[in-house]
């Protein structure tokens, strides 16, 4: 017997779910006891709850400042560094990686950063649902997973779509900084950043190293080796 029209067939399979393309993979790794103390210890403190709701980023820090979003901290060196270099300006750290994370929170106790605090979660989300239009005066992504195979470009986080995202949440003259060390992520990234109305580029194609983006170990390492490093700088209309 067949369902009457408009109705759902009882015995028949559910659709599959939608699952997103997403641009990390989540390889934890081991959290070391150090980590591991600073995500229960710490994280209450200087952690951020995802939750599909706008930030009152002034209640958050106590104050009104410039905000800047960095998304990908790795394991926070960088990110505690900008943060300590610019105190009148409050920072938020979008990584979702438990050890990565875990090491941040421990640099934000050590450093006593007060304008520095970490979400847990996936940017797409956290942009998407979390942080204000026209709210942030700049938004960093340094070094994103590359995903260098051919079929993985997909994963690629600044896509057109995403790129669109960032750019409403700026503010006007708001910055947007991306840097990579993949040439062909570099073109590919350029490229859509100049599709983006929105967006203008304030360099001619590629920019100089800005200064607020301090030079890592690995990236000092691999520029003796001859290997490149390409930053985009862009600004909200």
């Amino acid at each position: 017997m067949t369902s009457p029209p408009g109705t759902a067939d009882p015995g028949a399979t559910p659709p599959a779910p939608h699952r997103p393309v997403r641009s990390f993979v989540l390889r934890q790794g081991r959290l070391s006891p150090a980590q591991e103390r600073a995500l229960d210890e710490l994280g209450p403190r200087y952690g951020l709850a995802y939750a599909a709701a706008p930030v009152d980023f002034d209640a958050v820090f106590g104050r009104h400042a410039p905000r800047v979003l960095e998304i990908g901290c790795g394991m926070g060196e960088t990110t505690a560094a900008i943060a300590a270099a610019r105190p009148d300006t409050d920072f938020v750290g979008v990584e979702v990686h438990g050890p990565g994370v875990g090491s941040l929170l421990r640099q934000i106790e050590a450093r006593s950063l007060t304008n520095l605090r970490v979400i847990r979660h996936d940017a797409v989300e956290v942009v998407a649902h979390m942080i204000p239009v026209a709210s942030l005066a700049g938004i960093h992504v340094f070094f994103p997973d590359p995903w260098p195979k051919k079929r993985h470009h997909k994963r690629r986080l600044l896509q057109t779509g995403f790129v669109h995202a960032l750019a409403l949440r700026l503010e006007p003259g708001g910055y947007l900084h991306v840097a990579t060390d993949w040439e062909d992520y570099a073109q590919e990234v350029l490229g859509t950043l100049e599709a983006e109305p929105l967006l203008a580029n304030a360099a001619a194609g590629f920019a100089p190293r800005p200064a607020h983006r301090p030079l890592t170990k690995f990236e000092a390492r691999g520029v003796k080796l001859g290997h490149g490093v390409w930053d985009l700088l862009f600004r909200r209309r």
